[in-house]
Formats: structure tokens, sequence, C-alpha cells
């Protein structure tokens, strides 16, 4: 008989561990709560119950010893609690007469979920001051702002617990295909990543508050300046305001697009810069690819908005940008970089463009940002491995005895991890399908009217992180009306996505846990 392989008392044991000090930050929104007047007894509630949370799973192992099999399972089941008990917050609301859309235990799973794992969609109706307090809507932006450089990257710098095994977590956790070691010591690296991270963020809190001070962003007030770099920088996209970035200036979009970019960039590059090698930018191949992609897309979306072409056919659903560079160059600009970095922010509500243009939206949503980026989806590096292996077997076709390995930035790319690219790309593709089919039967068995291409986009927008899709998951809508079961659904592809797929469909397989 097979012995388990796999101590999962000390997974448990470390999840209790980082969902114990996790708890503080539910401080953060009862000082509002307690300032305001509301809410103050669910984030004292949601507080004390996580507290307790984490020291009964912290003792299912009081002194873990974590090995790569442990190290796989810890990820993933701290995503998951982590998710569970944030939605705490939302379901004490309701208990306690306040919202009720998200005092459905699936609605606020779906609403917690998509909040650590940064991918911005919403079942919340109504967003806006006037129905829920300050405390709960910034507790519903930290969520995104806590998970956008990873909750076990934040662990691994802070806790000296995991500074032991702390290298296969943050591979484990991190987007993309690895992350660069920048220190000799792992923590030392994730305290560099997650300062890089709170230093733009603070920088973004400045520059929007001093719009408003400077009266270009009259409703860019304190509450609003603090509350969207806490989702930019994430790539996140979660807003207090109900129409997202539109309801601000146009300075205001032109501020947050160059955060979007930065928030999709792999943070090693502005490390590297900052220690006098800003040249690395101009040397990365994924950077230009990056920014390449970025700069066409915009350019293509912006000809169709000037044009007219980019309009759906009801001109009173959009602002008339038609003949104005200026609205057509920011709105493509914003959008295109909002779906490309998977921040999801909308400038204005694409759902009313025309096929082309959300055809090409839906086509950026696969995209993603950079390895070692808080954005989501595919990645740019792989889609850059995918294309020159491909390129190279066409040259190996002609030329069978010719030796090509596949290189990048100069590096040669091992087979395993071109393998492993594939095999990545293949599943998320078979995903993606696959739910597609289940959506549309989903919403088809209770007479929910939703197109083919709306499923499509409601997959991708939550399987890549992304979060608005098209239709009535649209920029300035909701997931609230899809079916109970498809947003379970959905709730576990963000799952799915933010851990990028291997790190979970690993623990189904019968050799991790028993060979």
């Amino acid at each position: 008989m097979s012995r388990l392989r796999v101590d999962w008392r000390a997974s448990l044991g470390l999840v209790g561990t980082v969902v114990k000090y996790l708890s503080a930050t539910l401080l953060v929104p009862l000082v509002v709560a307690l300032s305001h007047g509301a809410d103050a007894p669910t984030f004292a509630a949601a507080f004390a119950i996580t507290v307790g949370i984490g020291v009964a799973l912290e003792r299912v192992d009081p002194d873990p010893d974590l090995g790569a099999r442990e190290g796989f399972l810890m990820v993933a089941l701290t995503w998951l609690t982590v998710a569970l008990v944030g939605t705490m917050p939302y379901l004490l609301a309701g208990f306690f007469g306040g919202e009720s859309t998200l005092a459905h235990p699936v609605n606020a799973l779906f609403e917690s979920m998509s909040g650590f794992t940064t991918t911005g969609a919403t079942v919340m109706g109504d967003i806006s001051l006037d129905r829920h307090s300050h405390a709960l809507l910034l507790w519903r932006q930290l969520t995104q702002w806590l998970g956008g450089m990873g909750i076990v990257v934040l662990a691994v710098a802070i806790l000296p617990e995991l500074s032991v095994g702390g290298a296969q977590l943050m591979d484990a956790e991190a987007p993309g295909p690895g992350i660069e070691k920048l220190t000799p010591r792992i923590a030392e690296t994730a305290r560099v990543l997650w300062l890089a991270y709170l230093g733009f963020t603070l920088v973004e809190m400045g520059l929007l508050y001093g719009l408003h001070l400077a009266g270009l962003a009259p409703n860019m007030d304190f509450f609003n300046a603090v509350s969207h770099p806490l989702t930019t920088m994430p790539t996140g996209g979660f807003s207090p305001e109900a129409r997202s970035i539109e309801a601000f200036s146009a300075a205001v979009q032109w501020v947050i697009i160059p955060f979007m970019i930065a928030a999709g960039t792999n943070f090693a590059l502005f490390w590297h810069a900052l220690n006098g090698e800003p040249e690395r930018f101009v040397r990365d191949t994924e950077f230009r690819s990056y920014t390449g992609i970025i700069g066409v897309l915009t350019a293509v979306v912006a000809a169709l908005l000037f044009v007219g072409t980019g309009i759906g056919s009801d001109p009173a659903a959009v602002p008339p940008i038609v003949g104005e560079f200026e609205d057509a160059a920011r709105h493509a600009a914003f959008q295109v970089v909002s779906i490309v970095t998977t921040t999801g922010y909308a400038s204005m509500d694409f759902n009313a463009w025309s096929a082309p243009a959300k055809y090409l939206l839906l086509f950026a949503m696969f995209i993603g940002g950079s390895a070692g980026s808080t954005g989501g989806a595919i990645k740019i590096v792989r889609w850059v491995v995918v294309l020159k292996s491909l390129r190279r077997e066409l040259f190996t076709t002609v030329h069978p005895a010719a030796v090509s390995p596949v290189r990048l930035g100069g590096r040669v790319v091992g087979e395993r991890a071109i393998r492993g690219i594939y095999a990545f790309t293949l599943l998320y593709l078979v995903f993606f399908s696959v739910a597609t089919i289940l959506i549309v039967v989903d919403t088809w068995r209770i007479g929910y009217e939703v197109t083919a291409f709306e499923a499509m986009s409601a997959v991708a927008a939550t399987l890549g992180n992304v979060g608005p899709a098209f239709g009535t998951a649209g920029p300035m809508n909701s997931y609230l009306q899809f079916p109970r079961t498809s947003k379970l659904l959905m709730t576990f592809l963000m799952w799915l996505g933010r851990l990028e797929i291997l790190p979970v469909l690993v623990l189904l397989t019968p050799a991790y846990w028993r060979t």
C-alpha cells in the first residue's frame, strides 16, 4: 500500500499563519468604519473571526516543515482560504442590516475571489457611497492590492518561517513562467518587489490627489485618490464609482494609463533601472513585445474610433468622439492598456463599440502582461516563446539537420520550459473552450439570454483575471444576473487563472500524493 507523500498538516499550518497575519489588514477598514460611523461591528467581528480561523489552522502543525509538494498545496489552499475569509465583511454587512446583494454566500465568494485574484469582475449592482459604507468599499479595494503582488510573496517577505522554501512558494504563486531572483536571499527579493509595488501606489495616490487640488479632477477626492491606486497597481480594476474611470476627467485617465503599463511590466526591470541599468528595458525582448503590441492595438482602435467605425449604432450610448483625435486616442489607449494588462478599468462603455473594435478587445484579453508583473492572462513571454518555437519548426522543416535553439534575450530557452509553456497555453485554451460551453448551457437552462460572444468574453475575463466582459457583464454592468452555478464556475476560473492552472491541476494527480 503506497504511503501519503504530502504533509498536508504542514501546509495547513502555514495557511493558518498567513491568515492570522492577514487579519491585521481588516483593521484598516475598521478604523475607517469607526471614523465614518458605519460598519464598525462588521469589521470588528470579521477581524475576530479571521484571527480565530488563522490560529485554529496554525495549531494543526505549529512547527511545519515545508517541502516542494507542501509548497504547491500551501499556495493553492492559501488563495482559496483567503478568498473564503474575505467574504466575511460582505456577509456580516448583510447580517447587520447593510448591503443585501453580497449577503448571499455565492455572491460574496465571487466578489472576494474577484478581489484577491485581481480579476475585477463584480456582482455589485449598485456601486456608490450612497449604498455602501466607505469601509466596505475600501475593503473591496484593499483585497485587490493585497492580491496583486501576491499574498504568499508578501508572507515570504515578512514571515521568517516562510523564508526557507520561499523560492518554490514564489514560483508556484508568481504570475508568469518564474520570478527572477534579484538578491541573494529570496525573502529580500520578495521585499524588493513589494517595496517597488508600494512606491508606485503612493506616487499614483499623490498625482491623483494633486489633480484634485489643482482643480483638474473635481471628483477625485481623497477617498477616490487612495482607492484607485489600490486597484491600478495590482491590475485589479475595482472602483468605488459605478462608471469606473469614465466618472473622472481626461487628465485622470491620462495619469492612470502609465501606471497600468507599469503594473503590467516585469517589476525586476524597475529594480535593474534603479541599480543603474535602465538599458534593460530596451534589451528586454518581452518588454519590447509588450509595448509594441499595446502600440499597434491602440493605433488600430484609435483609428476605428476616430473615423466612427468603432462606435456602435446607438449614438446616445457613448460620448460623440467621431472626428475628435484626442478623445479617440485617449479612449483607445486607455481601453487597450486596461485589457492587455488585465486591469479592467473602463474610460467609456466599450459595450457600445462596433464589432471590429470589440473583437480586438476580446483578442487583447488573451495577451496579458509580462512575467513578474501583476497582470493576468497567458502573458507576453509565453506568446513570444510560442512564436519563436513555431518559427524554428518551420526552419527545421526546410533544414532538418540544423540545430536552432529558441533564444530569449540572448539566452537559450530550455526544451523543458518550452514544453511547459505549450502545456500551459493548451490547457488555458481547453479550459476557456469547455467553460464557455458550460456557461452557454447553464444560462440557457434558466432561460437567461447570453450570446456565444458574451459567454466567451465572460470566461476570458474571469479565467484571465481581466474583469469586465461584454453584454450584461460589460464595464458598466455586473455579473449579478448570471445563475449561481455559473458564478461558482467563474469563481473557480478566477482561482485557477490566478494560480496559472498547473499548480492546481498537479494537486489532482495521484503521483503528487503517493509517489
